[in-house]
């Protein structure tokens, strides 16, 4: 529970999430819920040790569960607590996806979900293991909604929430003035933003992103309160992590764009774009949790979709017919499956691992071809300070093992 000043308490590390309580003079106003029921229980009851005014308001920043799932916690089933949300809240979710099964299986991979404990040591952005207990059974839906800004008065505060297309479109963020204290919702953490999850999202704006940090570091913010990671306090030390966040964002973005109108395939321009050292040195910009290539590839195929203007690869090839092809080529299925082998001991882990790929197309040595994948899967792990790419490599291997794909 960390205490930002007499008005500001924010709960770190109780769920996957942060929540905040704002102590107002006639009441108190939360902002965000967390995911699971049973940790925002916890929370709430650590927020009334502090303070016993009524919640007159919650505030969701977007919508995704880990920040609504644990609402009731705060509010009970009061009808007269404002829930305020913006237009659209909800909407690009995975459980309006006519591919909601393949998006779970995917989500599971991203943030470990499935891996014994062992394996598990953090989500990038939050703790590695966090509360299951009525994960989202606590939702309650806004009675109160904006498109553009809202100026509000809650518990004799006036908040001005403003919409801020980010990590998700239907992003927010909340400026109390009198307090000098911004809540930036997930479009800022400390670690490189997720321009794309591999889990599989609809496209995140990235120039709107860049554009909404930008805007939010022209306030003389003193403290900062983001929904993932702990906050951050001192003009000076905010303005710095927003302005180097919002020209990470949109440096990736111009370079990207830039190198598609040379004529750019996507792997040219995934390998040609890349954060300026002085950017790439920054604490908050590791990629523990978002992944530079990764954005590169989502803005590409946004603006140009799958045909990267490359005409070879109008019709290509079926995936089983070019390993047939490749391997042939190399001489045969053994010596491919020497040279993953090769790959595998001189620790040249992703052309070993794409051999593997070409044998698993045949019926060769398929278990042993399989057992290489997993071992090649875990050193990548190994390697990996990006969260979800370690997580990702990990739950894949431990399906591999249990026949699961």
């Amino acid at each position: 529970m960390i205490k930002l000043n007499e008005n500001v308490y924010v709960a770190v590390g109780y769920d996957g999430s942060n929540a905040s309580m704002v102590i107002g003079e006639q009441g108190v106003v939360i902002i965000d819920a967390l995911r699971a029921l049973g940790a925002a229980e916890k929370v709430a009851e650590e927020f009334r040790k502090v303070s016993n005014k009524p919640v007159q308001a919650l505030i969701y920043t977007h919508g995704h569960l880990d920040h609504t799932g644990g609402t009731s916690a705060f509010i009970g089933n009061s009808k007269d607590v404002k829930v305020i949300a913006r237009e659209g809240f909800k909407n690009e979710l995975q459980e309006h996806s006519p591919i909601e099964p393949i998006l779970k299986q995917r989500n599971a991979r991203q943030f470990g979900r499935d891996l014994p404990a062992k394996d598990i040591i953090n989500r990038g952005v939050a703790p590695g293991i966090t509360s299951t207990d009525r994960a989202g059974k606590g939702y309650i839906e806004p009675n109160i909604t904006f498109k553009d800004s809202m100026l509000v008065t809650l518990a004799g505060l006036d908040f001005e929430l403003h919409a801020a297309d980010g990590e998700t479109n239907d992003e927010l963020f909340v400026w109390i003035p009198d307090l000098e204290t911004l809540f930036t919702g997930d479009n800022y953490y400390k670690s490189f933003p997720n321009l794309y999850a591999i889990r599989g999202s609809q496209y995140r704006d990235v120039k709107s992103w860049g554009e909404s940090i930008r805007k939010m570091s022209t306030y003389p913010v003193e403290h900062l309160v983001p929904g993932h990671t702990r906050p951050l306090s001192g003009k000076s030390v905010v303005h710095q992590n927003l302005s180097n966040y919002s020209s990470a964002i949109l440096s990736v973005y111009t370079q990207t764009i830039e190198a598609m109108n040379k004529g750019y395939t996507l792997q040219q321009t995934v390998d040609s774009v890349s954060l300026s050292d002085s950017l790439a040195e920054q604490p908050n910009l590791q990629e523990f949790y978002g992944s530079v290539p990764w954005g590169i590839r989502s803005i590409y195929l946004h603006y140009v979709g799958w045909f990267d203007g490359n005409p070879t690869n109008l019709y290509p090839l079926s995936s089983s017919q070019e390993a047939k092809n490749i391997i042939e080529l190399a001489g045969g299925e053994s010596k491919v499956f020497a040279e993953l082998n090769r790959a595998t001991k001189e620790g040249n882990y992703q052309w070993g691992l794409q051999l593997a790929d070409y044998l698993l197309q045949t019926d060769y040595e398929r278990t042993k071809v399989i057992e290489a994948k997993v071992r090649l899967l875990r050193a990548l792990a190994s390697q990996q300070i990006n969260a979800p790419a370690r997580n990702y490599y990990l739950s894949y291997a431990y399906e591999l093992e249990k026949n699961r794909i």
